[in-house]
């Protein structure tokens, strides 16, 4: 498959490590693209929900095509989310084409663009809330993969996969309400600050519209989720435009397997690996 080339990609909440992470298809849609920048928006490797006994190898390629894009000389941005917050201690850093923030402005052919991951709106993951949240994202995730399970009922039977998460958010009007107004404390913030595009990640929901004020306006972005609705965000010909993940795009397309067993171990060899010449 012949890459895509694009100027600049944004995703989100991929929650690796987690049963409702899509690796395979986040590995097809990254080895089907070339982007000159690559914006990692937070919650990539799910902390929250983390264990060592499950971390299949279709998500350690994830990383490893992550890992392509800076030996390729894709400049690659990780805003981190509040799923992997532990990385929050280092942001700043900066190693060669890799750099770690928690909010990015660009400016993109005059246009200036501010992208967080959003959880700093977000009061139910902060405090002692914090531990009802991770208690229910536990929940989510057995509901993803009860979900994965019908859709590929779904699928034998020729009939559309669908979302009971993407339901009962759809049927909750708390929930309908919490994120128009996360969208809007987002957009006005935008507004107050100047800037003409601003994009989170955060609440799985895709979205690009603009938002008006008397202050002025902005369009928000949100580059969805790789859980329930596979989307992405593309800065491509002068604008952006949401990506949606279509499998009849990629048929046939396989993860690469990675051999998980284990080598005996040996340090003994003859085999010299390192030369110096001198030492100053």
């Amino acid at each position: 498959m012949k890459k895509r080339e694009i100027d600049v990609v944004v995703i989100s909440d991929l929650h690796l490590g987690t049963y409702g992470c899509h690796a395979k298809e986040i590995v097809n849609y990254l080895q089907s693209i070339s982007p000159r920048l690559l914006i990692l928006n937070g919650d990539i490797i799910d902390g929250w929900q983390f264990s060592k006994r499950y971390f299949p190898a279709s998500h350690l390629q994830v990383i490893k095509e992550l890992l392509n894009f800076l030996s390729n000389g894709t400049r690659v941005v990780y805003v981190t989310g509040n799923h992997d917050e532990m990385m929050r201690r280092y942001s700043d850093v900066q190693l060669s084409n890799f750099q770690l923030v928690d909010k990015l402005v660009v400016e993109i052919n005059g246009k200036m663009t501010w992208v967080f991951h959003g959880d700093v709106f977000d009061t139910t993951t902060k405090g002692s809330a914090k531990i009802i949240a991770k208690l229910g994202g536990h929940g989510y995730d057995w509901l993803i993969v009860c979900n994965r399970f019908i859709n590929w009922c779904l699928k034998k039977m020729g009939r559309p996969r669908m979302s009971f998460s993407k339901k009962i958010k759809n049927s909750v009007k708390k929930a309908v309400s919490w994120i128009g107004d996360f969208e809007q404390t987002a957009a006005e913030l935008a507004i107050e600050k100047g800037y003409d595009y601003v994009i989170c990640g955060h609440i799985h929901q895709p979205q690009k519209r603009v938002v008006e004020t008397k202050e002025g306006s902005v369009t928000y972005l949100n580059s969805g989720d790789w859980v329930e609705n596979l989307t992405a965000l593309e800065y491509s010909n002068n604008d952006w435009s949401i990506y949606h993940y279509d499998e009849k795009e990629f048929t046939g397309a396989n993860v690469i397997p990675i051999d998980k067993k284990i080598p005996t171990l040996s340090v003994v060899t003859d085999e010299i690996g390192l030369f110096i010449n001198s030492l100053h």
